[in-house]
């Protein structure tokens, strides 16, 4: 995780928050199993090999989970209000993917707006969108 500030009193546009994970085959198996989505494109290994892709991918929605951990890292309580996320390209199991949301507008209020992307250890961009979050104070 790096982030680049440790207030929340310091957020403003530019400030930025990065979180890291690979994606294990444990991690898709429990998606599934958490989330029902038992698409056989994220289980099957014959089945994928058949797809265009040629092997079993990770979920799109908990790829795009890596957003909400990078966000839940912001220094104080984040509460996620909306986003919008354009899937790019799909994560292989046992990749290494990298969250990345950055302020870029102010709404007032301790709202804010932030671009929100997934990229791999290549750099590619697998999801590219936008996030708006309130932050408030932390809980005594």
């Amino acid at each position: 995780m790096d982030r680049s500030v440790e207030t929340r009193e310091e957020l403003g546009v530019g400030e930025y928050v990065e979180f890291t994970k690979p994606l294990t085959d444990a991690d898709v198996h429990a998606f599934a199993q958490a989330s029902g989505d038992t698409n056989r494109l994220h289980l099957d290994d014959e089945y994928a090999a058949r797809s265009r892709f040629g092997d079993r991918i990770v979920h799109g929605t908990l790829v795009g989970g890596l957003i909400s951990a990078a966000l839940a890292r912001l220094p104080g309580l984040t509460i996620y209000l909306s986003e919008s996320l354009e899937f790019k390209g799909p994560a292989m199991i046992g990749s290494v993917l990298t969250a990345r949301c950055e302020i870029v507008e102010d709404l007032g209020e301790n709202k804010y707006r932030l671009t929100a992307n997934v990229t791999n250890a290549d750099g590619r961009t697998l999801i590219d969108g936008e996030a708006v979050v309130l932050i408030d104070e932390m809980p005594e």
